[in-house]
């Protein structure tokens, strides 16, 4: 029996480890791979502390900072996928996909969430060549391009407010006529003299040599289909949070994110946490994922000790 299960191999989960670890509770971590989303990103400029670092160098560096502790207090089982959790009077039990089963008195889940994926002919093959899902990692390397950005909330509107500080034009793309974004967050990227919006598009079509040059989409309206030449695609379509295992275990929002009070990452049910992209937390990044997981284990700690 540990003390604590961490479920997750991105930034979260890592410091959710090496948190448990120094604080000498008994923890395992599982996860499938180490690195999290970032590891499709080319160059990432806003890891804390580090200018800037490939995202398969980060998933190398959280992994490297991981085994450092493993030992007495934490264990490892890398390579596993978890496809179910039990709660129970004395705690929980994970099963992962290759039917390993493991028990604790608390968990804290640190699963992340997918990009949700373009739909559009070639997409798959210009992903990190010119296609990419983070502005904030991603952005800088597309200085004085024409870029796009596809997708009408918040993320797609802020990805561009983001961009234009170094982009040539930025063109955003919604499916509707109506936005998902706050209207003043609407207003004031509209206003700004290189930024262009499309409404009423599907997008149907990527093409580009080596890297991306354009993108062809439809007007839903006319039926007319227009080209775009650009050198990015920013995709801000939302994010699948990887929760499906615990639908029946924790409150999920209509999304399927996972609910925590954000004073210390809290789940509804005593015994759990959650961190990162896998909470309903309204922003998520790396370096935020890492504080989640910070929060939760000292709230663990206390956790811990009342209650074993």
């Amino acid at each position: 029996m540990y003390d604590l299960i961490i479920i997750g191999g991105g930034p979260a989960a890592a410091a959710g480890a090496v948190y448990a670890a120094r604080k000498q509770l008994k923890s395992l971590l599982v996860t499938a791979e180490f690195g999290g989303q970032s590891t499709v990103s080319e160059t990432i400029y806003n890891w804390i502390g580090t200018p800037e670092i490939s995202g398969r160098q980060l998933g190398e560096d959280l992994k490297k900072h991981v085994m450092y502790y493993k030992g007495p207090f934490l264990d490892v089982v890398e390579g596993e996928k978890v496809v179910s959790v039990v709660k129970n009077d004395k705690g929980v039990t994970i099963k992962t996909e290759g039917g390993k089963e493991f028990s604790s008195l608390s968990l804290l889940v640190a699963s992340g969430s997918g990009r949700r994926k373009l739909e559009a002919i070639n997409a798959d093959v210009y992903e990190n060549k010119g296609i990419t899902y983070c502005a904030s990692c991603d952005g800088p390397l597309f200085s004085g391009m024409d870029v796009i950005v596809i997708g009408g909330g918040n993320a797609g509107f802020e990805s561009a407010a983001q961009l234009l500080a170094y982009c040539k034009s930025v063109t955003l793309i919604n499916r509707s006529e109506t936005f998902r974004a706050d209207a003043i967050t609407v207003e004031k990227v509209k206003a700004h003299p290189n930024m262009k919006i499309i409404i009423n598009a599907v997008t149907l079509r990527v093409d580009g040599e080596q890297f991306v040059n354009s993108l062809t989409y439809k007007d839903t309206n006319t039926g007319e289909e227009h080209k775009i030449e650009a050198g990015g695609i920013f995709v801000e379509t939302g994010q699948i949070p990887n929760t499906g295992f615990l639908k029946d275990v924790i409150p999920l929002d209509e999304i399927g994110k996972i609910i925590v009070d954000p004073t210390n990452q809290a789940t509804p049910i005593p015994g759990i946490w959650a961190a990162g992209d896998a909470t309903n937390g309204k922003y998520h990044q790396n370096n935020i994922a890492c504080g989640d997981a910070v929060k939760a284990l000292e709230d663990i700690y206390i956790w811990l000790h009342k209650n074993k």
